[in-house]
């Protein structure tokens, strides 16, 4: 009987295949094939406008629990890109495309907002000077102008975003304003012109956060910042609308006189100039700084100059010195003691006599505080702190009396240090004040209650931290005027602590969430930044490049075409000498005190250029003394002889014979002549 054959498949496993089923495996492999390429084209999640719909309106807790859990592991994507533990370096930094990601995520409602402004604010804070990075700035701020213009307007109240979006678009436009002084915005016209129409609808929004200092600080930086830069980079020259335009126009040309423009870049004043010198010195412990301050104090009146820019950025950049140094803290110091003093004096004339038109001041003295409260939480050492906070007069007591001042004593203002303007500003408060007064003391205020709480946990921060608290209890204690209790509240809705009244959920955020409140480190940046674009000697490197950064593949290539090259090096030796006298016995300087020297140089050939102009100066004061003094004699003199017209009837001069008369010579003839003694003897 024969058995039927069966022939089973033969698996592929030693590359051998039944015929009919080689179309079938073809067609399988080529599916897969298919899959596997669609998977790697397409990421695993990306945000798009479908999720943050679904994230901010879903209600079913399951599928809310899985868009969380998404959006975290983006955060998580984000913060590596952002390098936020690198200070935005190293290779799996990608800051373009993690801005633009965080921006699109930061759209979903609640912590996953917060979290992402959060993390936008501490990138924008740290993030190293790049041209590449111009167009995402750009994005940054048409994206984060059209969510606070359009969404945070709408509302009634005063929210924490809008205080976190002012912040974070005050930190874009300082960056782009860098850029600015670098000459980078030529090719950026239509990226302007996009920015004008919500400029615009910032610029009415003075009476809505006039009672919030801290967010109307940044919302002048901001417009001040395009002024220039429109000013310069577009021939309008203006932020505002045709109409709105006809009634600024007047404002804008009084402001605009004050700066000066070259064919390519915006010149800025020698004060900015001599403490970008100062905080360079301080950075190479170049012996020169004392050289440097006094001539920032001898340029102390041009911090009254109304644009208002140049002075900022000049403070910002001392401040960044005075946390290393104790020299550049005292002058520091002092130029906003006299600042102060003569916008006061200003402001008490007012009444009497027509002045200069000083209500921007306030912008200045708000920047200033919270300089201060950066140099107290970030200085280098727990003397300069606390120098700070309690002044250099009383920074020798170990114990401190917070006690603020009876506004009926009406105190001199001897230092500038946060105690000090804290004493100043309270006994000098009154419903009818002057803006820089409340506003001032608005910011110290404000700024005390984050200090607090900035150090928190620290034990080796304590003593400074019960000092804050002593002030602040205080404040509160003694201060009846409301605009300083609402900076008590703001600051502590902004920490949310114990709770935030501007969210929709009710619950404690502690420290460790990673919140950042103070700008730590683009003070440094920007300070760095403008050191190489004022000394460009000081560092081979350029900050900031148009041509594309070197990869670190080409990097490797380079080292070997290097290498490559060592080798073909010819090397002399002593034989090859006719003598040893030839060779210098004195070593070759090195790359630091060449720098050093060139930096010398420089700031003296600055200094004598002072010196002729100081020179020309006086030569003209005392011409013009000697010529008053010369009219003032002269005039001396009429009174004299209009007097003795007056009372003796005499036109002739005191101590003159009167002229010689017909009369009184023909008398001389007639008298006898006498003859001498000589004549009488001979006779």
């Amino acid at each position: 009987m024969n058995m039927p054959v069966k022939k089973s498949p033969v698996i592929n496993t030693l590359g051998v295949i039944a015929p009919s089923y080689y179309e079938k495996l073809s067609r399988l492999n080529l599916q897969n094939l298919q899959k596997k390429r669609s998977d790697k084209s397409k990421p695993p999640f990306s945000v798009t406008e479908e999720f943050i719909l679904r994230f901010n309106e879903t209600k079913n807790i399951e599928e809310k629990r899985v868009l969380l859990d998404l959006a975290r592991k983006t955060i998580l994507k984000c913060k590596r890109k952002l390098g936020l533990r690198t200070l935005g370096t190293g290779n799996h930094v990608q800051l373009p495309a993690a801005w633009a990601e965080i921006v699109y995520l930061a759209q979903c409602e609640g912590e996953i907002q917060d979290e992402c402004l959060n993390m936008l604010f501490a990138s924008m804070d740290h993030a190293s000077f790049d041209y590449d990075h111009l167009p995402a700035l750009f994005f940054l701020a048409e994206s984060l102008l059209y969510r606070l213009c359009c969404d945070a307007f709408l509302k009634t109240y005063l929210y924490s975003v809008e205080i976190k979006l002012a912040k974070i678009i005050n930190l874009v436009f300082l960056r782009i304003f860098i850029y600015f002084l670098h000459g980078h915005l030529q090719n950026f016209e239509q990226h302007l012109l996009r920015l004008q129409p919500y400029l615009y609808a910032l610029s009415l929004c003075d009476e809505s956060y006039y009672k919030y200092p801290n967010i109307f600080s940044n919302v002048q930086f901001i417009l001040k910042t395009m002024e220039i830069i429109c000013k310069k980079e577009l021939l309008s020259g203006s932020i505002f609308s045709p109409v709105e335009s006809k009634k600024q126009h007047k404002d804008v040309d009084s402001d605009m006189k004050y700066l000066q423009f070259n064919q390519e870049r915006y010149e800025v004043n020698k004060l900015l100039w001599h403490c970008v010198a100062a905080w360079t010195c301080v950075q190479k412990k170049s012996p020169q700084l004392n050289k440097v301050l006094e001539h920032v104090i001898f340029h102390k009146t041009q911090l009254q100059q109304k644009c208002w820019m140049n002075s900022a950025l000049a403070l910002l950049v001392l401040g960044e010195a005075a946390k290393l140094n104790v020299t550049c803290l005292k002058t520091l110091m002092d130029l906003m003691r006299d600042f102060i003093l003569s916008i006061m004096s200003v402001q008490n004339q007012k009444e009497n006599c027509m002045v200069d038109d000083f209500s921007w001041a306030w912008n200045v003295v708000y920047m200033y505080i919270t300089i201060l409260a950066e140099i107290c939480l970030y200085a280098v050492t727990s003397n300069l702190r606390k120098t700070v906070f309690v002044g250099f007069c009383d920074c020798k007591n170990s114990q401190k009396d917070i006690s603020l001042m009876d506004k009926s004593e009406q105190p001199e203002l001897k230092e500038t240090s946060i105690l000090g303007l804290l004493n100043y500003f309270s006994s000098k408060m009154s419903a009818n004040c002057d803006d820089m007064i409340w506003i001032g003391y608005y910011g110290l205020v404000y700024n005390l209650v984050k200090m607090s709480w900035e150090l928190q946990g620290d034990e080796e921060q304590d003593g400074l931290r019960n000092l804050i608290w002593q002030a602040l209890q205080t404040t509160k204690d003694h201060e009846k005027d409301q605009r300083i209790h609402n900076a008590i509240n703001i600051a502590q809705a902004e920490l949310n602590d114990p709770m935030d009244p501007y969210t929709s959920y009710k619950t404690k955020v502690f420290s460790n969430t990673g919140d950042k409140f103070f700008s730590k480190y683009i003070g440094w940046r920007i300070a760095r930044a403008l050191s190489k674009l004022f000394f460009p000697f000081t560092d081979v490197s350029n900050l900031l490049l148009k041509e594309p950064l070197i990869k670190r593949d080409q990097i490797k290539h380079l080292y070997k075409k290097q290498d490559c090259m060592k080798k073909r090096v010819l090397h002399f030796t002593l034989r090859e000498h006719s003598s040893m006298s030839e060779l210098p016995m004195i070593p070759y300087p090195d790359y630091f005190t060449k720098r050093d020297e060139e930096l010398a140089r420089i700031i003296d050939h600055y200094w004598q250029h002072e010196l002729k102009i100081r020179q020309k100066e006086d030569a003209i004061c005392e011409a013009k003394e000697r010529e008053d003094e010369e009219v003032k004699e002269k005039n001396h003199f009429r009174e004299i002889m209009k007097r003795r017209e007056k009372e003796l009837h005499k036109l002739t001069k005191p101590y003159e014979l009167p002229p010689r008369t017909s009369n009184s010579i023909r008398k001389e003839h007639d008298l006898p002549k006498l003859r001498s003694t000589y004549q009488i003897h001979i006779a």
